[in-house]
């Protein structure tokens, strides 16, 4: 019991970030679902982060009522920029969601009187405990398993593959993007509210476009044919550069070549549904 008590003490914000960098790659992974690049997840994060933040230092809000907040105002935002941009496709949609984060980091730095400008806001109230984010994380796959089952999923799936037969299937094709995009914000938001009750700190440039190609890379690495891959990925992603630590200066070196090569090598990602069929298979069949 020591020894995990010790373990905890040290290596407890890596284990919880598991946790929220995995709602971060499923937020992701429900616009991917429906054949969108949409990149503005990380801007969605940082506005939750900082309005479940303001509720609770500025108004003394209960810690649910922030973390409701710190969903609804990432969701809203997205339901009224997605009517203009979800209009575009591919690196188009990409390059305006991410102009939209850049407005929103700019935002923050010019509201300095609310949001704390460059300085960003400190003393947040760490009140995120580890049964928070593991409640968070299961009722969120829980949740996306359901959506991926139903007559929605079924409209996602279709779109991804082919939009202009989906419509013409009689699917809301318009209607469908702006239910994944919401979604996927809201998620992204409440990922953003636990990290600011857990981290003490938050400021503009953790949620700019390092951070949002980190929660694109996370879903796209695990594989985003199943919700365990964009899981998979965020553990990979948090994990991978604290086991390279000994190799020093070198760690992110290493840690890129090792995306490289699972990139070449694993192009649909790790976790593969049709390849791992594939292989047992091929085991069921030999035996």
């Amino acid at each position: 019991m020591e020894a995990l008590s010790n373990f905890w003490a040290v290596y407890s914000n890596v284990v919880l970030s598991l946790g929220t960098n995995s709602l971060l790659a499923l937020s992701i992974w429900l616009t991917l679902a429906c054949g969108m690049l949409a990149m503005a997840n990380a801007a969605f994060m940082g506005i939750g982060a900082y309005t479940s933040a303001i509720l609770t230092m500025n108004f003394g809000v209960p810690f649910p009522v922030a973390i409701a907040g710190g969903m609804a105002a990432p969701a809203l935002m997205a339901f009224v920029i997605g009517k203009p941009t979800l209009r575009l496709s591919g690196v188009y949609l990409a390059m305006a969601t991410l102009a939209f984060g850049e407005v929103v980091r700019i935002a923050i730095l010019n509201t300095e009187d609310l949001t704390g400008g460059a300085l960003g806001l400190n003393g947040i109230p760490a009140v995120t405990q580890w049964w928070h984010v593991l409640l968070a994380l299961v009722l969120v796959l829980f949740g996306l398993w359901r959506l991926r089952r139903s007559k929605v999923g079924r409209a996602f799936e279709s779109i991804k593959e082919d939009e202009t037969a989906a419509g013409l299937m009689g699917i809301d094709v318009g209607a469908s993007k702006m239910l994944a995009f919401v979604l996927g914000a809201a998620i992204a938001g409440l990922a953003g509210a636990l990290n600011a009750h857990l981290t003490f700190f938050i400021g503009p440039n953790e949620f700019g476009f390092d951070r949002g190609v980190d929660i694109l890379t996370m879903a796209v690495l695990g594989g985003i044919n199943s919700l365990f891959g964009p899981v998979l990925g965020a553990v990979i992603l948090t994990m991978l550069p604290e086991s390279l630590r000994a190799f020093g200066d070198f760690r992110m070196v290493i840690n890129g070549i090792i995306l490289v090569l699972i990139v070449l090598f694993l192009p649909k990602g790790i976790w593969d549904p049709a390849r791992m069929r594939q292989w047992f298979g091929r085991k069921g069949g030999a035996q």
